[in-house]
């Protein structure tokens, strides 16, 4: 029981920390601040960020659920699929290059609301691209899904893999705001490239050992 639960919220963190870990358009604002201001100004502002991010995969783990039959039907498949979908999202991140604009603006928020308000509603913004990357997330590493029943133990199993989620996430923005902050005089806006650099080869990897495993779980016969 207890490895179980264990199963279930270490599935959530890593959805919850992997799908985090880019220096997009919304990290280099929470760099920003945690640069122009002060660490506690940036780690805020990537809450808001977490919290819009939770806010999304219930409703990507909500659908997640509903298509529990196909999934489970179609499962290695769409794991493959899943994994390249990931493996092109891990390429694209590596490519990208982040803003080179970490100087004050001038704009930055002065109270710790706006900077969690600001940041929640930017990224509330992206649902659109945000959420089909998530559910990719969510077949990619099997999160048990509570398969549209309503009983209590469904219910555990969702808030547990909600959870782990959030922790994931929360998780990711610490380690980065705690990483600009204690190196703050050093630190120079091609930094945000490496750091893309890396989440990228990590997310190919992942991407690429779900499509090498399921291939290597299929049948004898190479029926999928």
């Amino acid at each position: 029981m207890l490895l179980n639960i264990i199963d279930i919220v270490l599935r959530g963190f890593i959805v919850g920390l992997i799908s985090s870990v880019t220096v997009g358009p919304v990290a280099v604002l929470c760099i920003k601040r945690t640069l122009n201001k002060s660490r506690r100004s940036g780690f805020i502002s990537g809450m808001g960020v977490v919290c819009a991010d939770t806010l999304m995969a219930i409703v990507a783990f909500f659908f997640y659920a509903l298509m529990h039959a196909q999934i489970e039907r179609y499962r290695h498949i769409l794991s493959i699929v899943g994994g390249l979908f990931v493996v092109i999202v891990g390429v694209v991140i590596y490519l990208q290059k982040p803003s080179q604009k970490v100087k004050p603006d001038g704009t930055v928020s002065n109270t710790p609301w706006r900077d969690f308000s600001s940041m929640f509603g930017f990224t509330i913004a992206n649902f659109v691209t945000i959420i089909p990357y998530l559910l990719a997330f969510f077949a990619m590493f099997g999160v048990a899904s509570h398969n549209g029943s309503t009983d209590i133990a469904s219910i555990f199993t969702s808030l547990l893999t909600i959870g782990g989620f959030f922790g994931g996430a929360t998780v990711w923005w610490f380690l980065l705001t705690l990483l600009i902050s204690r190196f703050r005089r050093s630190f120079r806006p091609h930094h945000m490239r490496t750091i893309n650099r890396i989440a990228g080869i990590i997310i190919c990897l992942l991407g690429i050992i779900t499509i090498l495993s399921t291939v290597i779980t299929t049948t004898p016969n190479g029926t999928i």
